[in-house]
C-alpha cells in the first residue's frame, strides 16, 4: 500500500472519529442538563433530600462515563493524527533522500531566511501536547524530560548539535539527523539553516534531542524547565541555540517560556525577557554558568 493511499485512509477514519466525537458529546448534554435542572431545584427548595442525592449519584456516574468515552475517542483521533504526520515525515524524508522536492517542501537551495522562520514557528506550534492518563508520567523528551541513555534520534529528527564555526568557535546549532551509525556511535546531521547547506559528522554527546511532546503547565509541572534553570535556547529569528535562564515557564499549553540569553553587552550580563517556544529549549550540559 502506497503512503497515499494509508494517508488517505487514516483521514476517512479521523473524520470518521470527529464524527463520533460530535455525536457522543450531544448523548451526554442531555445527562449534563438534568444536573444543572437537579440544582436548580435543590437551591430552589433549599434541601438535599436522600431523592436528590441518589439521583445525582447517578447523573454524576452516567456524566463521567461519557467523558471516559469521548476521551476515548480523543486519545484514538489522536494515534490517528500521529500516523498521518509519521507518514508524512518518512515520505518527505524519502523525496529528499531521492533529491526529489514535495510540493510542500521548497528546495533548499531556493528557500527564503523568512520562510524557514515560518516553518521553524510551525513545527513549533503543532508540536503535540503529551496528555497521559491519570497516574502516568511524563515520557522522556516530553518537555524538560530528558531521553534516555540508549536513545537515538531518527532519520529526519531536529536536534540541537555542536559544531565548529568557520571562525573556530563551537556553537549550538538546529540541525536534522540524516543518519546514525552503530559502530562509529556518531551522528551525521545536515545544518537546517539554507545558508549553510552543511552536513556534520558529530558525536553523541555533541547531540541534544529535542523535545517531542509539549508538556501541560497545569498536569505536568515537573516536565517543565525551573525559574533560574540554565538552558540551551533557540535565539528568536536565528537558527541558534545560546545559553540562557529560565525567567518564567508556560502557565498554559500553548505559552511559551520567557528566558534571560546571557549577552555581555548588558550591564548584568543578561538579554531582556524573550520569549522561546518549548520545541526549542533543551537541557544544557555546560553546567556552570560564565
Amino acid at each position: 500500500m502506497s503512503a497515499d493511499t494509508k494517508i488517505a485512509e487514516l483521514l476517512t477514519e479521523l473524520h470518521q472519529l470527529i464524527k463520533q466525537t460530535q455525536e457522543e458529546r450531544s448523548r451526554s448534554e442531555h445527562n449534563l442538563l438534568n444536573i444543572q435542572k437537579t440544582h436548580e431545584r435543590m437551591q430552589t427548595e433549599n434541601k438535599t433530600s436522600p431523592y436528590y442525592r441518589t439521583k445525582l449519584r447517578g447523573l454524576y456516574t452516567t456524566a463521567r462515563a461519557d467523558a471516559e468515552a469521548e476521551c476515548s475517542i480523543l486519545r484514538h483521533a489522536l494515534d490517528k493524527i500521529a500516523e498521518i504526520k509519521s507518514l508524512l515525515e518518512e515520505r518527505r524524508i524519502a523525496a529528499k533522500m531521492a533529491g526529489v522536492n514535495s510540493d510542500n517542501d521548497p528546495p533548499r537551495k531556493t528557500m527564503r531566511r523568512g520562510v524557514l522562520m515560518t516553518l521553524l514557528q510551525q513545527s513549533a506550534m503543532t508540536l503535540p501536547l503529551w496528555i497521559g492518563k491519570p497516574g502516568d508520567s511524563p515520557p522522556p523528551l516530553c518537555g524538560a524530560m530528558p531521553a534516555s541513555s540508549d536513545y537515538v534520534a531518527k532519520q529526519g529528527d531536529k536536534v540541537a548539535a555542536r559544531v565548529k564555526a568557520v571562525d573556530g568557535d563551537e556553537q549550538w546549532i538546529l540541525a536534522e539527523v540524516v543518519s546514525y551509525s552503530h559502530s562509529a556511535n556518531k551522528y551525521e546531521v545536515d545544518d537546517i539553516d539554507e545558508e549553510g547547506k552543511e552536513r556534520h559528522t558529530l558525536s553523541r554527546r555533541r547531540i541534544i534531542p529535542l523535545p517531542q511532546w509539549k508538556a501541560n503547565p497545569e498536569t505536568d509541572p515537573e516536565a517543565l524547565f525551573s525559574k533560574d534553570q540554565l538552558v540551551l535556547a533557540l535565539y528568536p529569528q536565528t537558527t541558534c541555540f545560546y545559553r540562557a535562564l529560565i525567567h518564567t515557564h508556560p502557565h498554559r499549553p500553548q505559552d511559551d517560556y520567557s528566558v534571560l540569553f546571557e549577552d555581555t553587552s548588558y550591564a548584568d550580563g543578561y538579554s531582556p525577557p524573550l520569549n522561546v517556544a518549548q520545541r526549542y529549549v533543551v537541557a544544557c550540559k555546560e553546567n556552570k554558568k560564565k
